[in-house]
């Protein structure tokens, strides 16, 4: 598949790059797993000399050995005897650097602190020591968003006001998913537009593996994805294992049971069987896998907060995949195939909901977009879409069905909040799998 998109990230990066001939720079490169932080990297420095070293499993000599070699290919620079310890190697290179502008790309990078700690420190030693006259361009790139947090803001940490530079990549956009699928299928549905939202949440490497694999109707996707080889069948596993570790058991109840439709605390912690407070913010502070929602215009210490998934991939494989692994164990996946198909009207509502939101807050002149409930669960609307600048609103319900959607009661429910939006020009709409 080609290379989508991107266009602000790929400038960003070559423009810091060109100011390391001016001063060393120290970037950090963030996102969730299969985001495509790597092809990004390759496509930004696919016409300037690079050093790449990928943080594999291994041992920190066997990693320097590895990498040794890459200095002496890339760069020709040789360097006598073994080198054992990351710190030196990168000391080698900054030396280099004094003199020769040089990018260096270090992937996976939260790994080395899995290794062992002293090599962080280590690397802050070396920093200090020779930035203010090298011409390094440092790219630290990691997918365990807990760690590279942790090893970049917290204060006790020794790389922490290191880095010049942060990036947070994110999922394709609603715009750009849109023409990925347009190019592949030009007759698609809005059905196989949001079946694609709904399993991939824009993530370029399931939307890629779909596409690859010739999955561009709603029908293909499913089936591709309940499939024994499927990819998706044990993604979350992984992608969640990476970063808990093996403190995983509750986190992976909550996440369950926000999927399954609890998204108050008092709910959670009605099945848990104990406060989860300090779990939920967790999860969504440290892991950002969850939001805490609470209705627009509420304050922040109201009553209402509803708690979320983050991660359109992770909504759907709790949903399906991991509530139903006892069919997986007994590998019958034509009956997983069936059960999401009869449930898969009601879960896409909540995800079309969703897929709004996100479009109106793409739009360029859009400063707030939410939704919102009354105290008593009476009323609630879908979404409210605010330009603030321009004093104009949005405020809309949403349906699968566009026969379902009722704009007399939506005007009835808007009556609640007009006061919030006075003095603006509002529009009252209903939302359905025709606008998608």
């Amino acid at each position: 598949m080609k290379f989508y998109d991107r266009k602000t990230e790929l400038q960003l990066l070559r423009e810091i790059d060109d100011r390391t001939y001016n001063s060393a720079q120290f970037t950090v490169l963030i996102g969730r797993r299969r985001t495509g932080k790597t092809t990004l990297m390759t496509h930004a420095f696919e016409d300037r000399r690079y050093l790449y070293f990928f943080i594999g499993k291994k041992s920190e000599s066997i990693l320097c050995a590895d990498f040794q070699q890459q200095v002496e290919s890339v760069l020709g620079l040789h360097i006598h005897g073994r080198v054992t310890r990351f710190g030196a190697l990168l000391e080698e290179i900054m030396h280099y650097s004094k003199e020769h502008k040089t990018t260096l790309i270090i992937d996976e990078f939260q790994r080395l602190a899995e290794i062992d700690e002293g090599i962080i420190g280590d690397i802050q030693q070396v920093w200090d020591r020779h930035h203010a006259e090298s011409h390094i361009h440092l790219i630290a790139c990691g997918s365990i968003f807990s760690m590279m947090q942790r090893l970049f803001e917290d204060r006790k940490e020794p790389l922490f006001g290191r880095k010049t530079a942060r990036i947070e990549l994110k999922p394709f956009s609603t715009q750009v998913l849109k023409e990925i699928l347009h190019d592949h299928n030009p007759d698609y549905t809005s059905e196989d537009l949001l079946m694609l939202y709904a399993i991939t949440g824009g993530v370029a490497k399931y939307v890629v593996q779909l596409m690859d694999d010739g999955c561009t109707t709603w029908e293909k996707m499913l089936k591709d994805v309940c499939q024994p080889s499927s990819i998706f069948i044990e993604e979350g596993a992984e992608l969640l294992v990476g970063e808990f570790g093996r403190r995983y058991q509750t986190y992976y109840s909550i996440l369950q049971l926000i999927a399954s439709g609890k998204t108050n605390q008092s709910e959670v912690d009605g099945v848990i069987q104990k406060n989860t407070g300090r779990y939920l913010d967790t999860l969504e502070n440290e892991y950002s896998l969850i939001r805490k929602i609470r209705p627009l215009w509420a304050k922040p210490n109201c009553q209402g907060v509803r708690y979320c998934i983050s991660d359109c991939f992770l909504m759907f494989w709790f949903r399906f995949i991991e509530k139903n692994r006892s069919l997986v164990e007994l590998g019958k996946f034509d009956l997983l195939e069936e059960l999401i198909r009869n449930e898969y009207s009601q879960f896409s509502g909540i995800v079309l909901e969703k897929y709004f939101r996100q479009k109106y807050g793409e739009q360029e002149r859009a400063t707030e977009v939410s939704n919102w409930w009354d105290n008593k669960g009476e009323n609630e609307i879908d979404l409210i879409a605010i330009k603030r600048i321009d004093r104009e609103a949005i405020v809309a319900e949403v349906k699968r069905n566009p026969s379902k959607i009722d704009l007399k009661k939506l005007e009835e429910k808007y009556k609640h909040i007009q006061r919030h939006l006075n003095g603006y020009k509002v529009e009252l709409i209903g939302l359905s799998m025709d606008d998608m």
